[in-house]
């Protein structure tokens, strides 16, 4: 006899799934998260200060710290607590950008110990960077302490309208998810669901396979999570690239980790990478009788709309496969998440070319990872995925109970 969880539709499995982990553990925390249709940034909204105030930040899944325009509260926070150069919390919080003898020797000058913790703050999404924002403390709800960083309001342009500041999601020791992990005593797991509206980031525990909903944790595919000694932003390996099942010819290995990103609007590909990957879909979508039309910035590849069939998983077209470690291990990517929908008739390809030499050789981007559960479990650093929930006439903005403008504790 088939289980009571096989049997529920999707939508209210995605639901049970928020509900089974609110109800069997205490020691994870669900947030919204909502689409800027204006900028393409995902963001969430954070209570924090006394008395409490509600503002939105923009996530960054590579982002190293929490900074705030602490400038932009109504009134100034009562348990606001400046943390001084001289603490060891303000050494771990530069990390390896400052070398521990200098900061040992600084102590020795009565005149160093009582200035405030100078830390850099970044805007992942125009890349302007400063370097005189302060490190504080302050009370975030439901009831955790957090570090974050007060930085100049100029550090805001870029942002979606209204947002604060951002929220960084890597495993560095003081993003704004170490500091949940460590205050929660929690699994180190971000699952992530992100849709065109509304979806949720949690951090920490998951249901158990026995709760309803859980199959949607079985149905993940897992892939290691790599290191990149220059930078803590989330990677896979992509060893090969197929459409429509023929494997891409491309002029060089495609080398190096793909970077996963909520910051980066729609798939990137090196130059060269992605004159060969253009070249593959534009023969596959000749072979169905897709007529090509005058590109549409950013992109680079448009299509005429008109003739082109449809179903749950948007536009038929070429499917991209992703190959990981293994043939047997891909992750496919439908018209939902492989087309952008201009106007009206035309369509275009959402990944573009992202220049000669950039930082990563692919970024995987946010449209692609929408309604997709994605899974980093930085204990056993691997990065799980699901199929896209539209195979299931679901999405990530079936959870509901993360739509409120306040954090949930679960």
């Amino acid at each position: 006899m088939a289980s009571s969880s096989l049997l529920l539709p999707l939508s209210l499995a995605l639901l049970c799934l928020l509900s089974a982990t609110s109800s069997a553990y205490k020691s994870s925390l669900t947030l919204p998260v909502t689409k800027d249709h204006s900028t393409h940034q995902y963001y969430t909204t954070l209570s924090y200060g006394t008395p409490v105030e509600a503002a939105n930040f923009v996530l960054d899944l590579g982002g190293s710290s929490l900074w705030v325009d602490c400038a932009s509260r109504t009134a100034p926070s009562a348990s606001l607590s400046p943390i001084f150069h001289r603490s060891v919390r303000c050494l771990t919080a530069k990390g390896p950008e400052i070398e521990t003898h200098r900061w040992l020797s600084s102590l020795a000058n009565p005149v160093d110990q009582d200035q405030a913790c100078q830390i850099p703050a970044e805007n992942s999404i125009t890349g302007k960077r400063v370097g005189e924002g302060e490190l504080v403390e302050d009370l975030f709800q439901p009831s955790h302490q957090l570090l974050f960083t007060c930085s100049p309001t100029l550090l805001l342009n870029g942002l979606a309208a209204g947002a604060k500041g951002m929220v960084g999601l890597d495993r560095s020791r003081t993003s704004f998810s170490s500091q949940v992990f460590h205050t929660l005593g929690t699994q180190r797991k971000i699952t992530l669901c992100l849709s065109p509206s509304s979806g949720v980031v949690q951090f920490g525990n998951v249901a158990h396979e026995s709760q309803p909903g859980s199959e949607i944790l079985r149905s993940l595919t897992f892939t290691p999570l790599l290191t990149n000694p220059d930078q803590n932003h989330p990677s896979i390996n992509v060893n090969s690239v197929k459409i429509n099942g023929k494997k891409v010819s491309f002029d060089a290995p495609l080398g190096g980790g793909a970077q996963l990103s909520t910051v980066v609007p729609y798939t990137t590909l090196q130059t060269s990478i992605f004159a060969n990957f253009e070249s593959a879909y534009l023969k596959a979508a000749s072979i169905l009788n897709m007529s090509r039309v005058s590109p549409v910035s950013p992109f680079g590849l448009c299509f005429s709309s008109n003739g082109v069939g449809s179903s749950q998983m948007g536009p038929n077209v070429p499917v991209i496969d992703l190959v990981l470690q293994s043939e047997m291990v891909k992750w496919s990517i439908h018209g939902r998440n492989s087309m952008v929908q201009v106007s009206k008739d035309v369509m275009c390809l959402g990944f573009v070319d992202g220049g000669e030499n950039p930082r990563n050789p692919i970024v995987i981007g946010g449209y692609q990872l929408e309604d997709v559960l994605v899974q980093f479990d930085f204990d056993t650093s691997m990065v799980g995925f699901s199929p896209s929930l539209l195979t299931r006439h679901a999405s990530c903005s079936d959870f509901k109970s993360g739509s409120s403008a306040q954090p949930i504790s679960v």
